[in-house]
């Protein structure tokens, strides 16, 4: 039975990665199981110097999902490449850092140091929706993404370039499309949807930051519209994540034209959800009788062919 999909240049041996921002460093999760277990591992959000994020309170979990606004708080490169990265390079787990900065030549250098530190793929962070500065406005514009992507494309040799995208962009087909001709190796979607939440006693909203990003089960239904939307627009391997916490959610990214997920909230959940949708996966596989998980790779049955 092969679990072992391809991602770029990244061999995973199954498809199940962490979603960035909600697996930290791996070093809480380390603590439950052996990291291993995973493809990949995708950290938390790197700047070029530390951020502290935004004000408290900054989560609020809503009926079906959480809405955050941590606001990209992270320790920073320097930091990172000397606390960091030798912890997790501990497991046999690919490696994967999400980088975002406020300007082209930031992503560039935060990129390039990666590569440089031997990182097995860089995610570009361009559709974070709580922070004021960059992030998601570079993927609201296809010719600004194109750019960006160019641009950090020519500065890393060695690793793997992911994109992870918004679900704000106006076309996520051209957005996706925008990625893959700048020279991205594969394309991630989605991240948080921006929503916000109130305290009707004190008339206040009860984020510091006002708004955040809702992640988890309630985002579910758009994120799978938009992997498979994207899956038919471009040839580069899709990453597909919101609301996956079991094994199902994401065998369903995975029929939707997904060739790896990533888990995300669920981590917060069950701190295992991450290693038990891969052995749910391989579980669904061995009782269908399936022997290659690239066999399920945009196998959705769809009768109508407009859609």
């Amino acid at each position: 039975m092969n679990t072992a999909v391809s991602i770029g240049k990244l061999r995973l041996k199954n498809p199940v990665m962490t979603a960035s921002g909600t697996f930290g460093y791996g070093e809480e999760y380390a603590e439950f199981y052996d990291l291993g277990r995973l493809g990949a591992v995708v950290m938390k959000g790197i700047s070029l110097r530390p951020m502290q994020g935004n004000p408290a309170p900054r989560i609020w979990e809503t009926p079906c999902g959480m809405l955050n606004a941590i606001g990209l708080q992270n320790v920073g490169l320097k930091s990172f490449l000397k606390e960091k990265l030798p912890f997790i390079r501990q497991f046999d787990t690919a490696a994967v850092a999400n980088v975002l900065g406020s300007t082209p030549a930031e992503y560039v250098k935060l990129a390039r140091a990666l590569d440089e530190a031997g990182l097995d793929g860089i995610e570009l962070n361009v559709s974070c929706p709580n922070v004021s500065r960059g992030g998601m406005a570079f993927c609201a514009n296809t010719r600004m993404l194109g750019s960006l992507v160019g641009k950090v494309r020519a500065a890393v040799k060695g690793a793997t370039l992911i994109v992870k995208l918004s679900p704000s962009a106006p076309d996520i087909k051209a957005a996706a499309r925008a990625a893959e001709d700048a020279g991205a190796e594969a394309v991630s979607l989605i991240n948080t949807l921006p929503g916000m939440a109130m305290d009707l006693e004190k008339r206040r909203p009860v984020l510091g930051n006002v708004v955040g990003g809702l992640s988890g089960p309630a985002i579910k239904p758009v994120a799978l519209r938009m992997v498979w939307e994207a899956a038919g627009a471009v040839s580069v391997p899709v990453i597909g994540m919101g609301g996956i916490m079991n094994a199902r959610d994401a065998l369903e990214f995975i029929l939707a034209g997904a060739r790896a997920v990533a888990v995300g909230t669920a981590n917060f959940v069950t701190p295992t959800a991450a290693v038990d949708v891969v052995e749910g996966i391989e579980s669904y596989m061995r009782d269908k009788g399936i022997e290659d998980i690239n066999d399920l790779v945009g196998g959705l049955l769809v009768d109508n062919p407009d859609h």
